[in-house]
Parts: C-alpha cells; structure tokens; sequence
C-alpha cells in the first residue's frame, strides 16, 4: 500500500519555509503532491500557472526526491482531489498558535467528510516568521527576498517581468 499525502496551499510565493516542509514530508510519504490551490479571500500575485512552475524549479534546485508531484486544483473540495489521488493525508505548514487555530477546524471537516487526516508540520525555526503574504509586500517595495524564498523566486521577484 503506497502512502499518498497532499500539501495544499496558494504558494504564492512558494517560500524557503514551504520548501522545508515538502522536504521532509517528501521524506515520509511515498508520494508527495504539492497543490497549488486558489484561496478566493485572497488576492494573488502569481498566477497558478507561475506558481507551478516556480515551485518545480525550486524542487528541482533544491534536489529534492522525484516522489513530489506539483499540480493544482480550483475545483471542488480539497478532500475530493484527495480521493482522486488516493491521499489519506493532508500535511500544513503551521508557524504559529494562531494557523493551528486557523486549520483546526478545517482538518475535524476533512476527517469528518472523507477520512482525511491532517499533520500539522512546523517549519524550520530560522523560516517561522515568514509568510507568503510578508514575501510579496517586502518585495513590493523593492526589498530584498533573497533570504526567505528560493533561488528561482527571488531572481522572479525581481525581474522586470513580475512587475509587469
């Protein structure tokens, strides 16, 4: 039987913190799908194309194992793409109290509608205070992102092309 598990996301920029936890989940499961999947309360900066395309690159620096499949979903529930792909399990990047607080909730709806578990990774200490949401703005205004995402975005971020 093949562990199958999802971690979902807008990944919009995948950050170095992201890219942590699909490494050591990759690690755990058997085959890793990382989902880039569109938040409506949120307005995005990449789009999901981009945003696939990015994290590919960033797995393929970073020498990552091949069991990760990226692709994305806009269509129906989360926990019906886990269906789809024989995932019983969802793992969350957490950093803090309050997205524990956040994903909670939506973890007891999943086990509850599918039987879909949900682990809750915390990140590398030295990428806990970085959010997608702090990346864009930092960037937004000219600054330095280098430290906080992978090569292949901070060089996007800050091509003439992303501001286009």
């Amino acid at each position: 039987m093949s562990r199958i598990a999802v971690v979902p996301g807008s990944f919009d920029p995948v950050t170095l913190g992201h890219l942590d936890v699909i490494e050591r989940a990759a690690g755990i499961f058997d085959q890793l799908h990382v989902l880039v999947v569109h938040n409506p309360d949120k307005s995005a900066l990449l789009p999901v194309a981009q945003r696939v395309a990015l994290i590919e690159k960033s797995i393929v620096d970073a020498g990552l194992p091949d069991n990760i499949i990226v692709t994305s979903w806009s269509v129906g529930l989360l926990v019906d793409y886990c269906t789809d792909v024989g995932a019983s399990v969802l793992v969350k990047g957490v950093r803090s109290q309050v997205d524990v607080a956040y994903e909670t909730p939506m973890a007891i709806v999943n086990r509850n509608l599918a039987g879909v578990e949900t682990i809750f990774m915390l990140p590398d200490p030295a990428h806990a205070h970085v959010s997608s949401s702090l990346v864009r703005q930092v960037a937004a205004l000219g600054g330095d992102v280098s430290p906080y995402v992978p090569k292949a975005v901070a060089n996007f971020l800050q091509s003439p092309a992303s501001r286009a």
